[in-house]
């Protein structure tokens, strides 16, 4: 009997993630917000809640929420954009930023 070899624990556990994540904007906006903002805006801001295809942010400052309602068109773009590569089927309308805790929830 051939023994087979082992298989990357990388690519199963992407496949695994892949599948056991929560379907919606919500959950592809989470997913794909680091890679999309950056380390340090992930650290600083986190989305937390969707309605009507406008994905809420919490921030953890005024200045970060005011400097990302002056960038939010351009997150838009880029989070859309991303969503498409990865066939999302979802539609992102725009965020919303907001000042607050993110541990919480909404």
């Amino acid at each position: 009997m051939r023994r087979l070899a082992p298989r990357p624990l990388g690519r199963a556990l992407e496949a695994a993630i892949g599948q056991a994540r929560p379907a919606g904007l919500l959950a592809a906006v989470q997913s794909a917000w680091p890679e999309v903002g950056g380390v340090a805006l992930a650290a600083a801001a986190t989305p937390t809640a969707e309605r009507d295809g406008t994905v809420t942010v919490t921030c953890e400052s005024g200045v970060w929420a005011h400097e990302l309602e002056l960038l939010g068109a351009d997150l838009t773009v880029r989070l859309a954009e991303r969503l498409e590569a990865s066939g999302q089927p979802v539609k992102l309308t725009g965020l919303r930023f907001v000042v607050g805790s993110a541990a919480g929830g909404s």
